[in-house]
């Protein structure tokens, strides 16, 4: 329930994503939502009505506190590179003044444009380090059906594979 209490509350940032941007409404986005997340988010569940895993409070525990740390990260992670577009590159990130990269480009139409990219707080660890803490999450969600079978890692297994749609 926190990662689609995340999702409502962040629903404005979504909108501003580059997949968002450059996809629009098109078919990857609307398979995606209608069927990948759909299949592949409750896959866990339904493996674990047939297969259930009693895992104790302790190591529930650990796995939801792990699990809701993943969201938020992400989630301070995201939220840090609109701050620094809000603000055209004038904040604090970390209590620091942010680092940024003006990227300049040229679109097919001969139109410039530019683009404002973080170099510091989580952007300054990893190009895309939003994604850490987004697989980290869906293998928290995925490790309470245990390491018997594969099936149930199937969203982190798609999630790693290397895929891009810009070429498609």
């Amino acid at each position: 329930m926190i990662y689609f209490t995340k999702f409502f509350w962040w629903e404005a940032g979504y909108m501003r994503t580059i997949d968002i941007m450059v996809d629009r409404a098109g078919y990857y986005i609307c398979w995606g939502c209608l069927v990948y997340v759909t299949g592949f988010y409750t896959s866990v569940s339904l493996y674990l009505v047939k297969k259930s895993v009693h895992l104790g409070p302790a190591l529930s525990a650990v796995i939801l506190i792990l699990g809701v740390a993943s969201i938020a990260i992400n989630f301070i992670a995201d939220k840090q590179k609109q701050d620094i577009r809000g603000s055209d590159g004038k904040c604090l990130i970390w209590g620091k003044p942010a680092k940024v990269i003006r990227a300049k480009y040229t679109l097919e139409s001969g139109e410039k444009k530019e683009s404002i990219l973080l170099a510091s707080g989580w952007w300054g660890v990893a190009r895309h380090f939003h994604y850490v803490p987004e697989l980290l999450l869906a293998f928290f969600w995925t490790v309470p059906a245990g390491f018997e079978h594969l099936m149930p890692y199937s969203y982190v297994i798609f999630s790693v594979l290397p895929t891009d749609t810009s070429h498609v």
